[in-house]
């Protein structure tokens, strides 16, 4: 988070607010058109953080060693680079190859600024389709996903026991519930995640939303007030902190990482901090409210290849685009990013040199993207009403059917 989706990245929401903002502004580029045939090739990507001497970008030349071709890459915030591609687009100074947070690629899509996969003749037909879909919209795929990060659910072992809590009967809503009644009676802490009222509040909610069975054109279903209603029920018999209204995912890992919560609600993105803790950990998957993993979001980029005038660039464009999402290749990107494959063999060889993926790679594979079931750019429409909802519930304002039912109606979901 740095963290998961959000650790190189503003709120989905903010991000298609400003994307589609500069799309309406009118401005030139200081970005030169890379140079033709077995010259250099611009990839654009949202790791500033990563310098030229980092594993991703000597990966990145590798590839374009391999394509015959110079790589020149350019690393953006995800922001900055979500309005530098709209723009480019418009002027017909795209990169040949673009990086991007999956729910910005309906965005770009609709824009007319991505080529399709058929266009381009990308190969998805090992990619899990449930990941595949963030890159999906009005039935073409703009993309590749690179990998993925979500959520599940960290716990306290040392207090688990301490408060006669076996973890093997947490199965659904009910049982988890249970257990957070256990660990207050021993006088410790329940659970802690982020409800903050940003996109960030959204992802985190989602897993409970969707594990009730809603849907997101129904925010006011009985199934989602369902969901509303164990959060707010939790913090009304104390059994997650009044902290989590303002939590980022980052303060309640901090939460979590004092030692005084059994469960803690976070992402792939902090097992190297877990290897930290001062205690012993686990990890589950967020149950589902009768049963089974829940689905939770998809965090993670997709590989696109951007509309070129001079279309016999796309065959270089799909090299570049196959060698880092193919093969070992795939397994170094998806090592270096600290993302979840893809592909179901990749997956298997994650697991098999790091046993504790295990518990990510079957929350990835129950996982859907935001932007999926068709939703495209209505997702940021359907999100924000649905943080501002959380958020009233969990101050007391409005009660969760209430909430939601504002929430429907500001969304225009029919």
């Amino acid at each position: 988070m740095q963290t998961s989706t959000f650790r190189r990245r503003a709120g989905s929401a903010a991000v298609v607010a400003v994307a589609l903002a500069a799309m309406l502004t009118a401005c030139s580029s200081d970005e030169e058109k890379p140079s033709e045939g077995g010259g250099s090739y611009a990839i654009w990507d949202p790791y500033p953080q990563f310098a030229d001497d980092s594993d991703w970008v000597k990966l990145l030349k590798d590839c374009g060693t391999s394509a015959g071709v110079t790589v020149e890459r350019t690393g953006y915030d995800t922001t900055d680079l979500t309005n530098k591609a709209l723009l480019a687009a418009q002027q017909d100074n795209s990169p040949d190859v673009l990086v991007v947070d999956n729910p910005v690629i309906s965005t770009l899509a609709e824009a007319g600024a991505l080529t399709t996969t058929e266009d381009t003749k990308l190969d998805t037909s090992s990619m899990e389709p449930n990941l595949l879909g963030a890159g999906q919209t009005g039935g073409k795929t703009f993309g590749v996903p690179i990998g993925a990060n979500t959520l599940a659910l960290y716990y306290n072992k040392a207090l688990l026991t301490g408060a006669g809590v076996d973890l093997a009967t947490v199965k659904d809503w009910p049982s988890l519930t249970a257990a957070l009644a256990k660990v207050k009676a021993a006088g410790k802490k329940g659970i802690t995640f982020s409800a903050i009222g940003t996109e960030e509040g959204s992802f985190q909610f989602l897993p409970w939303f969707w594990g009730s069975g809603a849907q997101l054109t129904a925010l006011d279903s009985a199934p989602a007030v369902a969901a509303l209603s164990l959060w707010t029920d939790w913090l009304k018999q104390g059994y997650a902190p009044n902290s989590v209204i303002n939590n980022t995912q980052t303060t309640s890992w901090q939460e979590f990482a004092s030692g005084d919560y059994a469960f803690g609600e976070n992402g792939t993105w902090q097992l190297a901090n877990a290897e930290k803790l001062g205690f012993d950990y686990g990890i589950i998957p967020i149950p589902g409210s009768s049963g089974g993993t829940a689905p939770a979001p998809t965090g993670g980029e997709f590989v696109s290849i951007p509309v070129q005038s001079d279309t016999g660039r796309y065959a270089t464009s799909q090299k570049l685009v196959a060698c880092l999402t193919s093969g070992d290749k795939l397994l170094a990107t998806d090592t270096t990013l600290s993302y979840i494959a893809p592909v179901a063999a990749v997956q298997a060889k994650q697991v098999e040199a790091n046993p504790k993926l295990a518990v990510w790679v079957d929350a990835v594979k129950a996982a859907k993207g935001r932007t999926g079931d068709n939703l495209g750019t209505r997702y940021p429409r359907i999100s924000e009403p649905m943080w501002t909802a959380v958020q009233a519930a969990l101050s007391g304002a409005k009660t969760p059917q209430e909430a939601l039912s504002a929430a429907h109606t500001a969304a225009g979901t029919k």
